[in-house]
């Protein structure tokens, strides 16, 4: 059998969000055809990993150098010299663009690099900040590839980091949408008690607890509807105590469910009614494609590509800007109708699966990392 394929992971931080989770499903199918190593740029933002399938090869490195600091050659250096042990290296993110850098800067004997954007944090989520426009653009100039998964992302790439076309792939992220065909499990969002039968419409969100979700937005615009809703969102991060205190400060703390991290979402999207979203920036979020293979109708403001994801039926219903208060209207409008949820959600549905199961994207991956990694046929 070949020697499985060694790839370094760094990543801004490896708690559960849309890239972390088209990552470790890779991860699961590529299987015993490689082994990973995976650098958190957050030291104890790990809780990703929950989602890798038992018998997966890897590991949480230890004690690695450094993927954030003020520009050093010597971090540079130890980054470099890290990286010389790994077959290939996959980067993500700003939060591990200096891996990249270090590569530019110590390009002997250093393996093949593949970086991944995927969106920005909320710092960006307004406008890109010059000085890291530039930095990414020296950076860049280093790695064999860039992928974006998102129109928007791609033409940032081109036009403002301007990288060559042949660097640049945009891979649509996929999920398993034949999964989402499966009746969800009752039972699979603790402190959810089915509400049907109470007549109220479940508005429901999977989203890392960081504050470029303005899931207090969320709150605020679930509060606001008419009709009796219930607000759960899924998730982890640093933003629980602002969602709870403006549950507290619209007096729906107790119609708001916060699970935590769950794995496996074909197992409860579907218990939602409405899938919404709050977010200053996406980019092509996999909760969406997750929504929409569950048949559900999608709120959201028109971030990143969501408008170009959903299917003609719902994206006529999205709002023409992002403000609170046209997102509580929808979701109104939308809570109010059974059949226009049946209507949007199926066909998007239709729309996931003829456009974004995982096929394709698993092959386009496995293509471009057997490439930069010189190993055809390594991972199929």
């Amino acid at each position: 059998m070949p020697q499985p394929l060694n790839i370094l992971h760094l990543h801004s931080s490896f708690n559960l969000g849309g890239k972390e989770a088209r990552a470790v499903r890779l991860m699961n199918l590529f299987g015993d055809r490689a082994r990973h190593t995976i650098v958190s740029g957050v030291p104890g933002e790990t809780g990703a990993r929950e989602a890798i399938a038992k018998g997966i090869s890897y590991e949480i490195a230890q004690n690695p150098p450094p993927l954030t600091g003020r520009p050093s050659v010597d971090r540079y250096q130890a980054i470099a010299r890290y990286m010389q042990r790994f077959d290939l290296v996959l980067t993500y993110n700003w939060g591990a663009i200096d891996g990249v850098m270090a590569r530019r800067v110590f390009t002997k004997g250093q393996p093949g690099l593949v970086h991944h954007e995927d969106g920005f944090n909320a710092d960006e989520a307004r406008g890109l900040k010059r000085e890291r426009n530039y930095y990414r653009r020296v950076a860049l100039g280093a790695a064999d590839a860039l992928v974006v998964p998102s129109q928007t992302l791609e033409a940032i790439a081109l036009n403002v980091w301007k990288q060559p076309r042949g660097r640049v792939h945009r891979i649509a992220n996929g999920i398993d949408t034949a999964r989402y065909l499966v009746a969800p499990s009752a039972r699979a969002i603790p402190g959810f008690r089915a509400a049907k039968d109470k007549g109220e419409v479940v508005i429901g969100t999977l989203a890392g607890l960081r504050a470029v979700k303005d899931l207090p937005m969320l709150v605020r615009a679930a509060a606001g509807v008419s009709a009796r809703v219930r607000l759960v969102i899924v998730g982890e991060g640093p933003e629980r105590a602002a969602i709870q205190a403006a549950a507290m400060a619209m007096g729906m703390a107790d119609r708001l469910v916060l699970p935590g991290f769950l794995a496996d979402p074909a197992r409860y999207v579907g218990l939602f009614d409405i899938f919404a979203l709050s977010s200053l920036s996406e980019q092509f979020p996999i909760s969406v494609v997750e929504a929409m293979a569950a048949g559900l109708p999608v709120a959201a403001p028109p971030v990143g590509d969501v408008p170009l994801m959903l299917s003609d039926e719902n994206r006529r219903f999205l709002p023409g800007e992002r403000h609170e208060v046209l997102l509580r209207d929808l979701l109104q409008q939308l809570a109010a109708d059974p059949a226009l949820r049946a209507t949007l959600g199926a066909a998007n549905r239709l729309k996931a699966q003829a456009e974004y199961d995982e096929a394709q994207m698993v092959a386009a991956y496995a293509t471009l990392y057997e490439s930069v990694a010189r190993r055809p046929g390594a991972l199929k």
